[in-house]
């Protein structure tokens, strides 16, 4: 119990650490926020799996030929939203910020956005039917799509923080005569900062492609997000992740949330990638997205709760850890485990402490196999949260993730099983109503 009590404290020092942490929070805040435009982007390569492709799509049968008419309308949704993610996330990301440091959020936006553009190429290499090399102006798809999220991440939040201290420098401040509107004055307020801003980073950035031969962005996706990805990617990589979020889930803090920043970033590029392979006629080869996630690592819940509430249904001798499985089913079948995880309570619980935590690491490791023989593929339709379970597993993987699905829950009921029999012998302590008032 000492053991516990101190992990308990030095792990709650972290989490409110990271929670606290205004870069990480904004970060959090900013894929949740994009999260429905991730779903949006896959759902469209979906429509166009089913209805305007001529392999595997109605269009393929002659008499629905004409629904091949349809197929830019969504190649043009899967771009607004997977193709520009970079601009777009940067974008909310600097809102989040210019919250946080009480600036105008539409200035932010602007200069956050204009900030990652003068980072990146603004050029593409084109051929000509000669076969000569002509340069066009525009802005390369690995510049603005997942591959530059965490260039876009890092350019956000410095911009953002230098910007605001150019801000609060008076001398900075074009005053203007009172009789001048509210909102004129303010945009000359914002003219030098904003100016002084763009100079440092252009400056920055020629002075790095000219000393490394490369722009920034290439260098942050080979050097960090590219490496992040592939140990994500991993078995071992992300056994390790969920276990750690099992582990702040034991001790009551919700793990989602404090592994989000980390996760969020990685597995949506990853589902981001696994789209553009399709489009390109490819096979996807990243199997940990946030589809996987949803319907592989936390179905049910978080820590596999809800093979948990089945075992207490099947075996539990008690009247009422059967009654908080009842009530906990029915959330439990969309994945929501909080019913469960605070009713039970499986916070601090001495008996279901070693299944909660080590069912999910488990039972990931069975998903990555079935990935490693082929049964299952990687994903490219993400898989919304509230989806129900099996619902969520045909949505993603078809009918053999809905197998997979299935299986893994039987495998989590008898990890749990024989920990509902231990606890069918251990006495529930109760006191008495003096002991009680002592307590309070």
């Amino acid at each position: 119990m000492k053991f516990l009590d101190k992990f308990s404290e030095f792990s709650g020092t972290i989490s409110a650490k990271l929670e606290q942490n205004k870069y990480l929070a904004a970060i959090k805040e900013s894929f949740t926020i994009y999260l429905p435009f991730v779903i949006i982007g896959s759902f469209s390569l979906l429509f166009k799996l089913i209805l305007t492709s001529t392999t595997t799509g109605l269009a393929q049968f002659e008499t629905f030929k004409w629904l091949t008419i349809l197929e830019p309308a969504f190649n043009f949704i899967n771009f607004a939203t997977m193709d520009i993610m970079a601009l777009l996330i940067s974008g909310i990301l600097a809102y989040n910020l210019a919250r946080a440091n009480e600036i105008s959020v539409i200035s932010a936006i602007i200069v956050a956005i204009g900030g990652y553009v003068i980072t990146v190429p603004q050029f593409v290499e084109a051929f000509t039917e000669k076969g000569e090399v002509s340069i066009l102006k525009a802005l390369p798809v690995s510049s603005t799509n997942a591959q530059g999220l965490f260039t876009g991440m890092i350019i956000t939040i410095l911009v953002i923080e230098l910007y605001t201290k150019l801000l609060k420098i008076e001398k900075l401040k074009i005053k203007m005569p009172d009789s001048v509107p509210t909102g004129i004055s303010a945009s000359f307020n914002n003219l030098i900062p904003i100016f002084i801003t763009f100079i440092i980073v252009a400056i920055a950035s020629v002075l790095f492609v000219n000393f490394t031969g490369q722009y920034i962005n290439q260098i942050i996706y080979t050097l960090i997000q590219e490496p992040l990805q592939a140990v994500v990617q991993t078995p071992a990589g992300i056994i390790i992740l969920v276990l750690v979020n099992q582990i702040f889930w034991l001790i009551g803090i919700h793990g989602g949330l404090v592994i989000s920043p980390i996760r969020n970033p990685l597995l949506i590029a990853a589902l981001a990638a696994n789209i553009d392979q399709m489009n390109a006629g490819l096979v996807p080869t990243n199997p940990v997205t946030m589809g996987f996630w949803m319907v592989f690592i936390v179905p049910g819940g978080a820590g596999y709760t809800l093979s948990l509430i089945i075992a207490l249904l099947l075996a539990s001798k008690k009247e009422a850890e059967k009654s908080i499985a009842k009530v906990s089913f029915l959330p439990g079948l969309f994945g929501i485990s909080e019913p469960i995880v605070f009713g039970l309570p499986l916070i601090y619980n001495p008996v279901f402490a070693i299944p909660f935590v080590l069912a999910s690491p488990i039972l990931t490791g069975v998903a990555m196999f079935f990935n490693s023989i082929g049964f299952i593929t990687p994903n490219v339709i993400d898989v919304p949260f509230g989806v129900p379970i099996l619902g969520s597993a045909f949505l993603g993987y078809g009918w053999k993730g809905v197998v997979v699905q299935i299986l893994l829950l039987g495998l989590g009921v008898l990890i749990y099983l024989p920990f509902v029999l231990a606890s069918n012998r251990v006495k529930d302590v109760t006191l008495s109503d003096e002991e009680e008032l002592e307590v309070l």
